[in-house]
């Protein structure tokens, strides 16, 4: 397909995800929506090399790295102070899905479906690369195709559920905002109305805040990053680096807070972040799908029961509303950006001016990050190590 052609196509795609996102005032995601265009295009004769003739994988997977120190910018560092009890829930959810899965799965699916199912159902690629290996290596094909399957359709659970989970919870702080009852209500206010803040590094005179010098600041954190993680021999996970490196980088003033929104560069870079998630989809054929329908279905179900029961238990614990546990708990079936964009489109669509906007983004949107990064990236590559020993 032809270069120019295979991208119209891909963002023509999105935005009819986003518009049944808006229509629909988010309860449908973005993701979710434009997750099933793709997957029904692909089995009726969408090119399944579209995402490489546009040329989004490569910078993709490259500006993975831009976007997560991106993500960092966005949080405060006093609000992620706050954010053990999102951590609790979030490893509280992991641990649930393993142990109900296991426990109630293995009767209904066979031991080795069950063991196979629960780390890439509590957060996505790297878990499932470690379970096919496994699988693989003791000659079991269908446990592979299996894995993979995962984490294409794991979503189609996620999705709905946070959008729903986070609306609720939306409509709350927007009530309380209203009340003046929201604690650290925040106000928008423009650049020159923004308390000054002491940094480390002095703020760039405004002759060199350019998309490119912005640009080059977030490369060079990003970059480093790496090579932190690298030399910690990747105990802890690049991007989880990365992300704690734009904290830094905000803070002590060197990073610009979001970015890469003042880049002019955070669009089209989500585009090709969003078509490396969805190129996974490629490989669901119908028989394929059909033929591992049952098992699917049951151990995303047992998964998300599992989620369900650990997050709210845990809210009572740690003191969070039982929808806003949920949503946290149900990021293991999405992470990153799906925690971001369905916390922007659920503030969009609930708030009716910038500060409603706001307050609510400010609230769930760090819970949301922290939630994806802890079962995504840490807690489920955990788990997975651990159950490969038992397949």
């Amino acid at each position: 397909m032809d270069g120019v052609l295979a991208l119209a196509v891909v963002c023509s795609i999105f935005a009819v995800g986003d518009f049944v996102s808006i229509k629909t005032r988010a309860i449908c995601s973005m993701m979710f929506a434009s997750s099933a265009i793709l997957l029904v295009g692909f089995w009726v004769g969408l090119p399944t090399n579209i995402f490489n003739d546009a040329a989004l994988l490569g910078i993709g997977n490259i500006l993975v790295a831009f976007l997560i120190t991106h993500m960092g910018t966005l949080m405060d560092f006093n609000q992620l102070k706050k954010q053990w009890r999102t951590v609790v829930i979030s490893v509280g959810a992991v641990v649930a899905i393993g142990a109900f899965i296991s426990l109630v799965g293995a009767p209904i699916l066979g031991r080795e479906y069950a063991i196979a199912a629960a780390p890439p159902i509590s957060g996505g690629v790297v878990a499932a690369i470690i379970m096919g290996e496994v699988a693989e290596a003791q000659g079991l094909e269908t446990l592979v195709v299996f894995t993979a399957l995962l984490v294409v359709v794991q979503g189609f659970f996620g999705y709905p559920v946070a959008s729903i989970m986070l609306g609720k919870e939306a409509k709350k702080i927007k009530k309380l905002f209203g009340e003046n009852k929201l604690p650290g209500k925040v106000e928008v206010k423009s650049e020159t109305e923004k308390t000054p803040k002491h940094k480390f590094v002095p703020e760039l005179p405004e002759k060199y805040q350019t998309p490119f010098i912005y640009l080059a600041k977030l490369g060079l954190v990003a970059l480093l990053s790496f090579q932190v993680a690298s030399l910690l021999n990747d105990v802890v996970h690049r991007l989880v680096i990365a992300l704690i490196m734009g904290i830094i980088g905000r803070e002590i003033g060197f990073l610009e807070e979001n970015i890469m929104v003042k880049a002019n560069a955070f669009g089209l870079a989500m585009v090709a972040l969003m078509s490396v998630i969805f190129a996974n989809l490629t490989s669901a054929t119908p028989e394929m799908v059909l033929s591992l329908a049952m098992p699917l279905v049951i151990s995303l179900s047992l998964g998300l029961i599992g989620i369900v029961l650990a997050s709210v238990i845990l809210s009572k614990v740690v003191g969070y509303s039982r929808e806003m546990s949920i949503a946290i708990g149900v990021s293991a079936l999405f992470g990153f950006p799906g925690t971001f964009i369905i916390s922007k489109e659920v503030a969009a669509a609930v708030g009716e001016t910038e500060e409603e906007k706001q307050a609510i983004l400010n609230e769930i949107l760090p819970k949301m990050l922290v939630a994806g990064f802890a079962t995504v990236t840490i807690a489920s590559v955990v788990l997975a190590g651990f159950m490969a020993n038992m397949l």
